[in-house]
């Protein structure tokens, strides 16, 4: 089983491209559980809620490969919409530190390739989306560049409109299968 996982800052297209690269590769995609969290619980979190999220986003990632086809008996790749590193940012951006345990999961959890989604497409305003200024969307995407180069994990910066970064995106998970 290959796990990829697709991070960057917010509104750059991470679950349109995951939920893209699940229907290419005939797979499933994990879901960024912080979403449904807000939804039903506000946008006025804490850093101790920030835990809380992190760890529903791990137990939706374990319950999501429960579900996960098998070709040829082979279990197939799957998508994570965020992973820890996702919940550090935003620890640390937010709150100016991170949760232990995020840091731990973070040793612990083990992926294939990451997906870095570039700033390069228009900020899309939602209800939960709290960064439209440039400034903070490129010291955000600076931030997840910094750790992919700092990890040992491949990975591939994703830019351009929709369809060329679901093209680089499936050159890169080919060329790493």
């Amino acid at each position: 089983m290959k796990k990829i996982v697709i991070i960057g800052p917010e509104s750059t297209g991470k679950s349109t491209l995951c939920e893209q690269l699940a229907t290419h590769y005939k797979t499933i995609w994990v879901k960024e559980y912080a979403r449904e969290y807000l939804l039903k619980n506000g946008t006025d979190y804490t850093f101790e809620n920030l835990l809380t999220i992190a760890k529903g986003q791990l137990l939706q990632e374990d319950t999501g490969l429960t579900k996960l086809p098998t070709i040829n008996h082979q279990p197939s790749t799957v998508f994570f919409d965020t992973d820890m590193y996702v919940m550090k940012v935003w620890c640390e951006f937010v709150f100016g530190k991170c949760h232990h345990w995020i840091l731990n999961r973070i040793v612990e959890r083990k992926y294939d390739l990451y997906l870095l989604c570039n700033i390069d497409l228009p900020w899309v305003k939602d209800e939960l989306r709290e960064y439209p200024d440039l400034e903070n969307r490129q010291k955000l995407y600076h931030h997840y560049k910094d750790i992919m180069v700092n990890q040992n994990v491949p990975w591939v910066d994703i830019s351009g409109g929709y369809e060329e970064r679901l093209g680089k995106a499936i050159d890169a998970i080919n060329n790493s299968l």
